[in-house]
């Protein structure tokens, strides 16, 4: 499975982004993931099976919603995000490549 994280850049995405690879091993899922900001989202989402939003960027679902169609997209809910919950997350990726 192929993630795409859209947001702002900063430090919480990479921290979001260790402790979901940490999982995914754990569970033995396979996983990859990347990040990038919205304008590149396009650009990037090559091969995703859908695209993550960070709550920090939410306004720009719309667009990035147009600019990587037909891939699914959500935002993760920002209690999730903060505290890294990436069961919850996981719940959530698996709600949008099963459709």
């Amino acid at each position: 499975m192929k993630v795409l994280l859209v947001c702002a850049a900063g430090m919480s995405t990479s921290i979001l982004m260790k402790k979901l690879e940490k999982y995914a091993a754990e569970q033995g899922i396979e996983f990859e993931i990347s990040a990038t900001g919205v304008s590149n989202a396009a650009v990037e989402c090559e091969g995703a099976d859908c695209v993550l939003m960070g709550p920090q960027v939410s306004y720009q679902k719309a667009n990035v919603e147009k600019a990587v169609d037909p891939i699914p997209v959500a935002v993760i809910p920002p209690a999730d995000y903060g505290i890294g919950n990436c069961a919850n997350i996981f719940k959530l990726i698996d709600g949008l490549v099963q459709g």
